[in-house]
């Protein structure tokens, strides 16, 4: 039975693709999630003492932050140009509120700012970010050596020495993540990771067994790490996603800007990219839970402007996506979702899928 549902319209929320679905008990540390790009806490200047010119002070260093994120870019001169094209932040402030440390949190209207950025063909990158995993191993010279996890460090004979000083290395990573607006996890270390990964692993460069051990975070992107702190011996870093896989050295700052640069270089696109109308047809959908799975993902799919539901028909649904830029913008966020894969990759009946239209993309759902 065929039924039509051709002109229902879903305009797409802005939510942090496909994380919710794939691990429910771990968020980004970074505390970054996709519906937070236009908003950010900037110090207020203890200087100034009236309040009306701290908070425009506040205004315009938000501001510069939020054009970091969406543009993809901290180079300071193409941000020096981008800040003169908005004399008066305030315009485009849709509330403050006080936080803590003498701070304030801005929230911006992303709508105007993304609007203003496209009519000068300037480069956006959407809320589409994939979760970045942060494997770190730490020589700390003396024989200390420790993995970087999640928690607050691990237990040693001088604790709290030990806490300090993983915690504030970790940070130096969610800080850099934030601020350039990409979510990023550091493992749980339980006992399932201690079983498949040790400090030897990482520094070893055993890189197979960790991509294999990231698989549980549902990370599309994963950092690997082998630091020594005052040594002379350069910081090695792996970093991988997709097929890539690149080789960097350098402090963790640096780095993570390098992940962020990646990562923009996927999914960023230029202002003067036009919205186009795909078809996609997903396979498999073989119960209420994977249909409500698979609308939950086109409902949190950031690079869609929008989507239609045009039908069902048995295990099939095929929608009509509207995306700035190309096909394969749309073809790179399916691939991160974890419950979809390209029909042609699936060697099974799923690869009846006709893929001959440029303009459609097949999946599989597969959880």
């Amino acid at each position: 039975m065929v039924f039509s549902l051709t002109g229902i319209l879903h305009r797409r929320p802005v939510a942090a693709i496909a994380v919710g679905l794939l691990l429910p008990i771990l968020l980004p540390l970074s505390g970054l999630a996709a519906d937070d790009l236009y908003t950010v806490t900037v110090p207020l200047d203890p200087e100034v003492t009236q309040e009306r010119e701290a908070r425009q002070l506040a205004y315009a260093a938000a501001l510069e932050l939020v054009l970091i994120r969406v543009t993809g870019s901290d180079e300071e001169m193409h941000l020096a140009a981008l800040v003169e094209m908005f004399p008066n932040p305030s315009r485009y402030v849709l509330r403050f509120r006080p936080a803590p440390d003498d701070s304030l949190e801005v929230s911006f209207d992303g709508n105007a700012i993304e609007q203003l950025l496209r009519r000068t063909r300037n480069t956006i990158w959407g809320d589409d970010r994939p979760l970045t995993l942060v494997w770190l191993a730490v020589d700390w010279g003396d024989g200390e050596r420790e993995i970087i996890g999640a928690d607050s460090g691990q237990q040693s004979a001088d604790a709290t020495r030990s806490i300090d000083r993983h915690g504030l290395l970790r940070e130096r990573v969610v800080e850099t993540a934030e601020r350039r607006g990409i979510p990023v996890v550091f493992p749980l270390l339980d006992i399932e990771d201690r079983q498949s990964i040790g400090f030897s692993d990482i520094w070893g460069g055993f890189d197979e067994q960790i991509v294999e051990a990231s698989k549980r975070y549902g990370a599309s992107s994963t950092l690997v790490g082998r630091v020594r702190p005052d040594s002379a011996q350069p910081n090695r870093w792996t970093y991988y996603f997709g097929e890539e896989k690149l080789h960097w050295s350098g402090e963790p700052e640096a780095v993570t800007s390098m992940v962020a640069d990646e990562l923009a270089a996927h999914f960023a696109i230029h202002g003067d990219a036009v919205l186009q109308s795909y078809s996609l047809t997903v396979d498999g959908v073989d119960s209420v839970v994977a249909y409500g799975q698979v609308q939950q993902l086109m409902e949190s799919l950031g690079v869609a402007e929008d989507y239609s539901l045009v039908f069902v028909a048995g295990n099939k649904i095929k929608y009509r996506v509207r995306v700035y830029g190309d096909i394969d913008r749309l073809n790179k966020a399916l691939e991160l979702s974890g419950i979809l894969y390209p029909a042609i990759n699936v060697d099974d009946e799923f690869q009846e899928v006709p893929v001959a239209d440029p303009n459609h993309l097949a999946f599989v759902y597969l959880p």
